[in-house]
């Protein structure tokens, strides 16, 4: 079972970041221990990217993407029934299918459509360059809050299947159900504002939020000289 750190005082808090720098402002305040040799830095695009941004200035530690998807329902973009990693890897969320009429035909279709949305985000964010193999290293991920989880486990499966030591996340907020969930496949999970309750959604725990772009992504990592 990994370990929790969170900030009591924004327990069960909305709004409770300006935007997703100034959350990544916190959870750096919150990272200590952790130099730059030692540990590799990965944000989830494009919502963790200017969360990382912060985290990987604050601490001198070099910023990559991991390219993990939600896997979509056939008829809606806003929900998924799972996720799906840059090695083509599913994770289901099996409950959610029992409860979906999805053909087998139909989930394998989706898989398919979101394995060609990956591979069209890795050309255009990260120039198509392979993954590094971690040899034991520390991994870092960064998303801007865990809701369903599906993405954030589809990231760690990766990494550690890519030699990734010790597993960290860090994300501003999250659900309390999901933060119990990941906490036994993780060392350390960073989550300053932990909110109970039937709903979540990621967004209420920031007063200005919105979908970042693609090229709003690749001008912070340009800003960082990331990829130099």
């Amino acid at each position: 079972m990994g370990n929790l750190i969170e900030d009591p005082a924004l327990r069960d808090r909305l709004h409770v970041f300006v935007d997703r720098t100034s959350a990544g402002q916190h959870l750096a305040a919150y990272l200590s221990g952790y130099p730059g040799q030692e540990i590799h830095l990965f944000a989830i695009p494009a919502g963790g990217v200017p969360v990382a941004a912060e985290i990987a200035r604050a601490r001198s530690i070099p910023l990559d993407l991991i390219i993990v998807r939600k896997i979509q329902l056939p008829w809606t973009t806003e929900a998924g029934f799972g996720a799906l990693n840059p090695a083509g890897q599913a994770i289901l969320n099996e409950d959610l299918l029992r409860r979906m009429p999805l053909s087998p035909e139909e989930i394998e279709a989706q898989v398919k459509k979101t394995a060609a949305v990956i591979q069209q985000r890795e050309e255009r964010l990260r120039g198509g360059k392979p993954y590094a193999r971690l040899n034991g290293q520390a991994a870092m991920v960064v998303d801007d809050g865990l809701a369903s989880g599906y993405t954030m486990r589809a990231a760690l499966q990766f990494l550690r299947a890519q030699g990734a030591g010790r597993l960290i996340v860090a994300v501003p907020t999250g659900s309390e159900r999901t933060v119990w969930d990941l906490l036994p496949l993780v060392d350390e999970l960073y989550c300053l504002n932990v909110r109970g309750g039937f709903s979540f959604a990621v967004a209420d725990a920031y007063e200005n939020w919105y979908d970042l772009t693609e090229g709003e992504v690749l001008a912070i990592l340009a800003s960082l000289n990331s990829f130099a």
